[in-house]
């Protein structure tokens, strides 16, 4: 993985983002509404809630979910330790299918810590 993979991913997140939003109508501006309400401080810390969003990712095998869950994490300040225990939950509810995305996130986690 070149060291500025999660830097470029961002960029085009960002930048396909901005082309969905120019042709977006109410129902998808909702819905980003409301997925990044969802995330926010509460009943649970959204250090606990982006893991939740990691582990489910896994699950579904989303790669670029599981990359954005894994830069949250990384900015929420999960330790190791913590990543580690969330990821396990999700290979033992997704079965060893997950093995090459946890393999990509695991890398992910690498490089943001490396920067």
């Amino acid at each position: 993985m070149c060291e500025r993979h999660i830097e470029k991913f961002k960029e085009e997140r960002d930048r396909l983002n901005e082309i969905v939003m120019k042709y977006a109508s109410m129902e998808i501006k909702r819905f980003y509404s409301l997925d990044s309400q969802v995330y926010r401080e509460g009943a649970l810390p959204a250090k606990i809630k982006e893991l939740m969003g990691l582990v489910a990712s896994l699950v579904l095998r989303c790669d670029d979910c599981i990359k954005y869950h894994i830069i949250r994490c990384h900015e929420e300040g999960i330790s190791d330790e913590e990543l580690e225990e969330a990821l396990a939950i999700g290979l033992v509810v997704g079965g060893s299918i997950t093995i090459p995305h946890l393999r990509r996130a695991l890398q992910a986690w690498d490089e943001l810590k490396r920067s």
